[in-house]
């Protein structure tokens, strides 16, 4: 089968030519529709701050390209550390113009240096880039920290908002092969260190069309965004999606949503928004934070594609904020859970437009032997799991025994692995870890070549169901538990524990594994020990599983990879260490 294009079945979908890359791309929109709006960036996500249009971006990509041209960085990897904005956008083009591999980071957080600079540090040895694009602001705030970082000082770092846009003339046009890499998209570290994924400019138009596809965006749609640039989503989502599918984004900051959720459903209200993404959590966080004076001067009648990704997707979840927000117009069909991954460019399998969500409860006991059993979602012991959605065309999605690398019959859960255009080309600099990640072999026939995942699912009618992370797996006494399963019972123990803010994971006591939890708690005024028997409590009853450690700690201590996920081997490393900052603790005692 042929890879999916944009004028291919999605309902509103627009014919047009494929673009030969991202260079290609911008400039075709800038010289079709160089008044074009393409982006507009919210200060405190409230406020106009400032314009982008195809046109201007594409002067200031080619200043930014023609700058890089003239240091000979053609083929170098250049750093992208920028605050939320649209000067990312330029930068992010800026690199391509120059035939240089843009590498998006996050900037550290001066206020959690400790756990930041050693990752940007990793990340830096890792790539060896030969510049570090920015704005002036925060170079300025770098000073200190490059003074005590001398690895960093020693590059050259620029300030892309002081290149004057008459550098554009001197920007000399070329063009770079589909095949080339088009960036460098370092993987958030749930697991591992992070690894410097290898994206072409194949591989993001390949996604590109199979978002475009499935989401049906028309001359109509607004894109509303808030995820952070240096992620994959939100780098292609929010920042190459727009221009792939002439479609004008709204742009705001991660605090801006975290701080006050309400303001990205009121610019989705104010600017008619019909499209955006988020991980689940950010959902729930709709509901928990807006006050139903706020809900009721919504209009979310035009939200068509509420993608839902990037963490395990929750049935009461899409159910609550449909509840919540079904008189202001939205519906439930507009949820579209999708699953992916770095190395799989973004997203590997997705629900389309107006196709409803599709669930799937299975016997618990039985999972935990990855057999899956349906049942009735309200018989006793039932587990619900949310559809994440079919493979695009020209992608092979495998369940596969671990073990005996064979494929699982249907009624078993295994890992996923992927064959297909939206696999990147592997690890930058990592040959070994790339052979075993993404040279992976069924052992009938030889077929592969298959990128391993690291993930856990199932199929049932076409749909896949996401059942958690190998690495994660906990096994006490033979049984397999999934942490996700166990932190979502811990956080139904009580109030005062803070949802999605928690690690469960397995450690060694007298030569058996046992279960450990830390969690962080939103009311450090609550009776802590009603807390620690109320997770108890909830995770024996959901889980048959005794706990062997509670550990409750102030908001902000879990470690969490840039797009929200539990960094649980951290946690574990935190635990076993005695470094982590409690509030109130229960161990139980070993005979």
């Amino acid at each position: 089968m042929s890879s999916p294009s944009a004028n291919n079945s999605a309902p509103g979908s627009r014919e047009r030519d494929a673009p030969s890359s991202l260079l290609d791309l911008l400039r075709r929109s800038a010289l079709e529709q160089p008044l074009r709006r393409a982006f507009t960036y919210l200060h405190e996500g409230e406020t106009e701050a400032a314009h982008l249009t195809a046109g201007e971006l594409d002067q200031q990509a080619r200043a930014i390209g023609g700058l890089l041209q003239s240091l000979k960085a053609k083929g170098e990897r250049a750093l992208l550390v920028y605050p939320a904005g649209l000067e990312f956008i330029a930068a992010f083009f800026g690199c391509i113009y120059g035939g240089v591999i843009a590498v998006p980071m996050a900037p550290p957080n001066p206020a959690r240096l400790g756990r930041t600079l050693p990752k940007f540090q990793a990340v830096a040895k890792d790539a060896q880039p030969s510049v570090v694009l920015t704005v002036r602001s925060i170079l300025d705030k770098f000073e200190p920290i490059l003074a005590m970082a001398t690895d960093l000082k020693a590059l050259r770092w620029l300030a892309t908002d002081d290149i004057s846009p008459d550098l554009s003339a001197e920007w000399q046009e070329f063009s770079p092969a589909t095949s080339s890499l088009a960036y460098l998209q370092y993987t958030s570290g749930s697991t591992s260190l992070p690894k410097g994924v290898m994206v072409s400019h194949e591989n993001v138009f390949y996604d590109a069309a199979c978002l475009e596809a499935d989401w049906a965006h028309n001359e109509d749609s607004v894109i509303v965004n808030w995820l952070p640039h240096f992620h994959d989503f939100g780098l292609l989502y929010g920042n190459v999606q727009p221009i792939y599918s002439s479609v004008p984004c709204i742009l705001m900051s991660p605090i801006a949503f975290l701080q006050k959720p309400s303001r990205w459903l009121q610019a989705l209200s104010y600017y008619k928004g019909t499209h955006c993404a988020a991980p689940n959590f950010a959902y729930d966080l709709c509901v928990r934070k807006t006050p139903p004076a706020q809900r009721a001067a919504l209009d979310l009648s035009n939200w068509r594609v509420a993608g839902n990704g990037g963490e395990p997707v929750r049935k009461d979840t899409l159910e609550r904020f449909s509840e919540a927000f079904g008189p202001a117009g939205f519906r439930m069909n507009a949820f579209c859970p999708g699953w992916g991954l770095a190395e799989g460019t973004l997203r590997v399998t997705g629900t389309r437009y107006a196709d409803r969500p599709v669930y799937k409860t299975v016997l618990a006991a039985e999972l935990k032997h990855r057999r899956v059993v349906e049942t009735d979602e309200q018989q006793e012991g039932g587990q619900t799991f949310v559809g994440s959605g079919s493979p695009a065309p020209s992608t092979e999605v495998a369940i596969v025994n671990p073990e005996t690398l064979t494929r699982c019959a249907p009624d078993e859960v295994g890992e996923i692995w992927v064959s297909g255009p939206c696999v990147t080309q592997g690890y930058w600099n990592r040959p070994e870890e790339t052979e075993r990640t993404f040279q992976a072999h069924l052992a009938e026939m030889k077929e592969g070549p298959f990128l391993r995942t690291g993930d856990l699912g199932f199929f049932k009618d076409n749909v896949i169901f996401i059942a958690g992370r190998c690495k994660d797996m906990i096994i006490i006494r033979g049984t397999n538990y999934y942490p996700q399963d166990i932190e979502l019972a811990a956080e139904r123990g009580h109030p005062s524990v803070r949802p999605g803010c928690g690690a469960a994971f397995s450690v060694e006591v007298a030569g058996e594994e046992r279960l450990a939890l830390v969690q962080e708690v939103d009311d450090t005024e609550a009776d802590m020990h009603q807390v620690i028997a109320g997770i108890r409590r909830a995770v024996a009853e959901s889980q048959d599983l005794q706990a062997y450690a509670v550990v409750l700690i102030k908001p902000g201590g879990i470690h969490k990879t840039s797009s929200g996920k539990i960094q649980r081997s951290a946690c574990r490393d935190d635990f076993l260490a005695g470094t982590l900052e409690v509030i109130a603790e229960w161990m139980a005692s070993v005979a």
